[in-house]
């Protein structure tokens, strides 16, 4: 016997990411999210119940364990806003934070491996549980052949909208496809309003829009983290030049004061090439940013401390020169004669750090023996 058709649709989240929720809205959509929550549980219960004895309980496993997957990451996002939400004691930080979670990314690890948010996520577990009760749903036997091309209007509209987000390059392709499914609905429509038989139509047309409202969902969520990826790569590429032209100073300036300095090369991220467009040259691309990000770091730390060394020991020869003069030795031959060998080779540019290192524990050798013997 054929199960019947779905009534789980999730709701319309409130708000865009970046905006400040509405409380009111906010409020009536986590009480239609938990509702949707319940009831595509049990719905997704029922239906691996029913995969399980079928005899092609193998053509439904992806789909179960994908819908399990997209069901608990919603559940847990949910927990998330729930937890914000504070019983509706809000703010605009709250309500931000909302906004984030409602149209930030869900765990891709827990959403199956799909970079969706969580009204992406709702809706392809709308299409996903629909998909697997058409196929269930594919008994000769099967009845309310009128509802199911109600739905099948329906799922024509949600492309519909869904096309309209699609790049201009691939619109006209997915409105073609859209077209041909339309024809077919038309058809089934026009069949058993004659009082035919569908049974062999509207099972595979379901399947079939079920999958394209699917497809064009997770294809618009992969351009988004495409674009979301060439943002973060023309960010990072801006910020190591940054750096880089920071870096570049800073071995200007070590050279200058010290020696021996170290000597690594400057890394050159125009060498890099221009940001690439396409997602696989743009994951490469951020590796090659993060391996020269590495490379300017490591850079930096040893310049860094070559030329912290240098007025560090400057500070330590001023120290040493108040405690001196605490002591009352610091006007002594010896200590005076000290004192200007080490600030005369401290000055110099560049600098010899050993001799430099020398004369400033000289210098503190004879404040301590000068001051031993007056004490």
């Amino acid at each position: 016997m054929a199960l019947p058709l779905s009534s789980v649709k999730a709701p319309v989240a409130p708000g865009r990411l970046g905006e400040p929720v509405d409380v009111e809205a906010m409020q009536a959509y986590l009480q239609l999210l938990d509702e949707w929550l319940r009831a595509r549980k049990a719905e997704l219960l029922e239906l691996d119940a029913a995969a399980l004895g079928s005899a092609r309980k193998a053509e439904f496993t992806s789909d179960m364990a994908l819908s399990m997957a997209l069901w608990q990451a919603v559940s847990d996002r949910n927990g998330e806003l729930l937890r914000v939400w504070d019983g509706g004691r809000v703010m605009r930080k709250e309500r931000e934070q909302l906004a984030s979670l409602l149209w930030g990314r869900l765990d891709t690890a827990a959403a199956g491996g799909l970079t969706v948010s969580l009204p992406e996520a709702c809706r392809l577990s709308d299409a996903l549980a629909s998909q697997v009760r058409v196929k269930l749903a594919f008994d000769p036997a099967a009845d309310a052949q009128i509802a199911r091309v109600k739905s099948a209007r329906a799922s024509l509209e949600r492309l519909r909208d869904q096309i309209m987000l699609e790049p201009p390059g691939s619109r006209e392709q997915w409105s073609q496809a859209w077209a041909a499914l339309a024809a077919r609905v038309a058809d089934a429509s026009a069949r058993a309003q004659r009082g035919a038989d569908i049974g062999g139509l509207i099972g595979p047309l379901e399947v079939e829009l079920a999958r394209t409202e699917r497809d064009l969902i997770v294809g618009n969520a992969q351009r988004r983290e495409a674009r979301d990826a060439l943002a973060t790569a023309r960010s990072l590429r801006a910020a190591l030049e940054q750096r880089q032209a920071k870096l570049a100073d800073l071995v200007d300036r070590t050279v200058r004061t010290v020696q021996p300095a170290p000597r690594y090369a400057v890394p050159d991220v125009a060498a890099l090439g221009p940001v690439p467009s396409t997602p696989a040259a743009i994951t490469a691309y951020l590796e090659k940013l993060d391996r020269v990000s590495r490379a300017i770091g490591f850079a930096e730390q040893e310049y860094g401390e070559a030329l912290e060394e240098h007025t560090d020991l400057v500070a330590l020869l001023d120290a040493l020169v108040v405690k001196a003069r605490t002591l009352g030795v610091a006007d002594q031959e010896g200590v005076l004669v000290a004192e200007r060998q080490a600030r005369s080779v401290l000055s110099r540019e560049p600098c010899p750090m050993p001799l430099a290192r020398q004369l400033v524990t000289t210098y503190q050798s004879w404040t301590d023996t000068q001051g031993r013997e007056i004490a």
